[in-house]
């Protein structure tokens, strides 16, 4: 076969994919865009892939949380933390089964609950080959079922990282299977389940204020009911310091938690499959990594500012503040308001946690003034990009969850308190230590005897 044959044969090859190219384009411009559109069994693919890769970026921020408190507590009581952390998470994973995902989302048509019943997994449109449209299956329901999950363990992290250092650990756990059961649900139901706070037009997309106000209320109630840890503060209202015992570990954990918070969000939009939503997803992402960087910046210059120096776990607690304020709406601003949102939430943990002391109010790592007060900031700023909310509906929604939290918070609490002959180790195991005193065992054994607070 000689050079000439080759190039009049490579030449008709070409020809032959030009003509095949041109014949699809000109097809799909006359048969218009819906023969471009995704099938219902590829949306299906991608939007439980979305749910379930999502739904494990959230649960490994379980990991982040168990970090961060592990370090921001002194060594005695280090093992304490990690023990509630993976107790809490399974916890959670029993009782959304038993009660709380159909407490949540069941039956709950606008009103201010669901119904009483076990989760049961249902897939039976899927696996006929319906998809799309109305009744036709959109995800697996494992999957939703999963990254509904993964939400509700948030909020009891945040309270055990106020409560920390004096709580007994049964009564922290058993204060988790109500949160987790009931508390939680009762109050997502109002939103995100259909319930009346979305009939009157609130806006949470991810959860300022269904998750991180809630476990910010019922931390607040807690440390206000169980009290400061022994010696914070002087009868003079002296403050005395009490440093976390690993700062690396603390500084991990955050950025375990930054990672995490892209599932946290973007696994929000409940759904990839279609360009749109992989375009949300995608400002989702950015919006809220700006959010959180904005917090750092924010919590860096101000402590610079006034105390001459730059404090990290100020900066650490930044990060986490702005990512909660960014939580409500990361759907609709630009990437500058966003970082906006961000910043206010950093300005917030540097004011309330000095305030915090001053009130007494004894938070070991901070999270009433990054869960609480960066949350409802956050929800309140939802109407600056999003034309639907508004501040007065904003302000319901978080003034109603708030009072639900609070009271059957405190009604729990209070209940444990007398039953249990109250909900703190005595003053001798708090000094000693929650490693020993409830755990029997010490993070750090080579350290013993060396701890001087």
């Amino acid at each position: 076969m000689n050079i000439e044959h080759l190039k009049h044969m490579l030449c008709k090859g070409v020809a032959r994919v030009a003509g095949v190219m041109g014949a699809a384009l000109a097809l799909l411009v006359v048969s218009g865009a819906a023969h471009a559109e995704v099938p219902g069994e590829t949306q299906f693919i991608f939007n439980t892939f979305s749910f379930l890769v999502h739904g494990f970026l959230v649960m490994w921020m379980a990991a982040g949380f168990a970090m961060l408190e592990a370090g921001l507590v002194r060594t005695k009581n280090t093992a304490m933390q990690c023990l509630k952390n993976i107790a809490l998470f399974s916890i959670a994973s029993i009782m959304y089964y038993l009660i709380g995902y159909n407490l949540m989302y069941t039956g709950v048509d606008g009103g201010f609950m669901g119904s009483f019943a076990w989760w049961a997994q249902d897939d039976a449109a899927a696996l006929a080959g319906k998809f799309g449209g109305e009744n036709g299956a959109k995800y697996a329901a494992g999957s939703d079922f999963f990254f509904q999950l993964v939400f509700v363990a948030t909020a009891a992290s945040i309270v055990s990282g106020t409560v920390a250092e004096r709580v007994k650990l049964w009564a922290f756990l058993i204060f988790t299977v109500v949160l987790t059961g009931l508390i939680y649900p009762v109050q997502g139901s109002w939103q995100w389940g259909g319930g009346w706070l979305s009939k009157l037009g609130f806006v949470d997309f991810a959860g300022s204020t269904l998750v991180h106000s809630v476990g910010g209320w019922a931390a607040l109630t807690g440390a206000l009911i169980i009290g400061a840890r022994k010696g914070k503060y002087g009868a003079d209202g002296s403050v005395r310091p009490m440093p976390g015992a690993n700062l690396p570990l603390a500084t991990l954990g955050t950025f375990i938690l930054w990672l995490g918070w892209f599932g946290f969000n973007g696994g929000s939009q409940l759904a990839m499959g279609s360009a749109a939503d992989a375009i949300a997803i995608s400002n989702i992402y950015i919006n809220t990594n700006i959010a959180a960087a904005g917090g750092v910046v924010a919590a860096v210059v101000l402590t610079q500012l006034i105390y001459k120096k730059v404090d990290l776990t100020m900066a650490l607690n930044g990060a986490l503040a702005g990512l909660v304020s960014i939580t409500a709406g990361p759907d609709t601003p630009s990437l500058g308001l966003a970082a906006i949102i961000g910043a206010v939430g950093g300005v917030l943990v540097v004011v309330v946690v000095p305030l915090l002391d001053k009130l007494k109010i004894d938070d070991v790592v901070g999270a009433i003034p990054v869960h609480l007060c960066a949350g409802i900031w956050g929800t309140l700023a939802v109407p600056l990009s999003n034309k639907d909310a508004t501040f007065y509906h904003q302000a319901v929604g978080v003034l109603s969850i708030g009072a639900f939290v609070i009271v059957a918070s405190a009604v729990v609490w209070f209940v444990l308190k007398m039953v249990m002959g109250g909900v703190r180790v005595s003053a001798e195991e708090e000094e000693q230590g929650l490693d020993m005193a409830e755990c029997g065992l010490e993070a750090y054994p080579e350290f013993r005897g060396s701890q001087t607070i």
